[in-house]
């Protein structure tokens, strides 16, 4: 008979072999997986792995020099040459240097002498003129001052560079005070007008002259003072439109250039104030000069007629004043009183007599701001404009056509 406690040994030993036996293939399962990723991940990293260590050893390999050549450029320093301080300052440029360098060559001093006019010991002889001119064109036309070469003779410029060449006198214009000479040959250079109605005051203005005439191609800088000046020249005419500046203008720079900073000529220097002669009163940087527009119509007539034509009456006159007005019993204390009239002129034609008094031009009247030569030279030849006038008591207009008188 079986015992009941060998049946239960042996059941446990069953049960404790088949457990056994289960977890072992349950380890050798995991381990089968474990070793089958495994080998996965080893063929995949060497297929991966593989050319990336290639490469890098390649690169490793390679001379560092080699790689540096090719990844590192070398960079580049531009090393300037050292300057002395000569060379330093010889090479400093501002607008006012290169302007003078572009209009200087183009400056020269203009000689001349008056005959009879210089009286030393008792003895007459010929007083020497000096002033400045600027070269406008190839051709050598060279502008200047009226004044300056006004009853001058055997004319002469100097040039920058010292040579010396006989001008002559192609035309002067005492209105506006503006002559143009003329000389042969070849040019240093030439000064281009610019546009003075677009100046402004405050601009840098720079002139260049000869001063004294001994100090060539003098360089003085200042401003553009103010536009549109007029000054009385003599009782009955005034120069209007003028430039005022504070660039030093002295006896000598009289027919330079007045220069801006583009190296344009915008005025010829004409005259200087030094004072008011009635009083004690000194005033300096009071220079005047004549806008480049009002050159260029002038000079282009000197150079196309020898002269520049102005409206013509055919008349002589007095201006009035109160004071005259008041000595004769006049009946008006401004205007032009008729002392003649040449038989055949435009006011003869238009019925104008001696005696008569002209108070209006056109639409503008005759007063102490407005003289009667610049409200006639504000008309043209051929132009017909009507007078207003003064007969005995009466108050007159007659339709007059003005002629042409050069430099009346």
């Amino acid at each position: 008979m079986i015992s009941w406690k060998k049946i239960i040994y042996g059941l446990t030993l069953f049960i404790v072999a088949g457990i056994a036996g289960l977890s072992g293939a349950i380890i050798g399962g995991v381990a089968m997986y474990q070793a089958g990723i495994n080998n996965q991940f080893s063929t995949l990293s060497a297929s991966v792995e593989e050319p990336i260590v290639a490469t890098v050893e390649a690169a490793l390999e390679q001379p560092l020099e080699d790689v540096s050549e090719e990844k590192t450029a070398e960079p580049t320093v531009e090393t300037l040459p050292a300057l002395t301080s000569d060379e330093f300052f010889t090479n400093i440029e501002t607008p006012i240097t290169d302007a003078v360098e572009k209009v200087g060559p183009a400056v020269v001093t203009v000689g001349g002498t008056i005959p009879g006019q210089n009286t030393v010991f008792g003895r007459t002889g010929d007083t020497p003129v000096s002033g400045s001119g600027v070269i406008i064109s190839e051709q050598g036309y060279i502008l200047t001052n009226q004044h300056v070469v006004e009853d001058t003779q055997d004319i002469y410029v100097i040039f920058a560079d010292g040579k010396e060449e006989p001008a002559e006198l192609i035309g002067g214009d005492v209105f506006s005070d503006i002559a143009v000479l003329k000389v042969d040959g070849e040019m240093p250079a030439i000064a281009s007008l610019g546009n003075s109605d677009a100046l402004k005051p405050g601009e840098t203005a720079i002139a260049i002259g000869s001063p004294l005439g001994d100090f060539k191609n003098t360089v003085t800088v200042g401003v553009i003072s103010a536009m549109g000046r007029s000054i009385d020249i003599t009782q009955n005419y005034q120069m209007e439109g003028l430039i005022q500046t504070d660039a030093a203008i002295n006896q000598g720079n009289s027919g330079g250039p007045l220069v801006n900073l583009a190296g344009e000529v915008i005025g010829i220097n004409t005259l200087i104030v030094r004072g008011d002669s009635y009083g004690s009163a000194v005033a300096e940087g009071l220079g005047f000069s004549i806008p480049a527009n009002t050159v260029r119509a002038i000079s282009q007539q000197l150079i196309d007629k020898g002269y520049v034509a102005y409206p013509y009456l055919g008349i002589r006159w007095q201006w009035i004043t109160p004071n005259i007005a008041y000595r004769y019993g006049l009946p008006v204390e401004s205007g032009a009183y008729i002392s003649n009239i040449d038989s055949s002129s435009p006011a003869a034609l238009a019925g104008l007599q001696a005696g008569d008094i002209i108070t209006r031009i056109g639409d503008q009247p005759l007063d102490d701001d407005h003289p009667f030569i610049n409200v006639l030279y504000n008309f043209s030849t051929g132009e017909t404009t009507t007078l207003e006038l003064i007969r005995g008591q009466e108050t007159l207009n007659f339709q007059i056509t003005f002629g042409e008188h050069p430099n009346p």
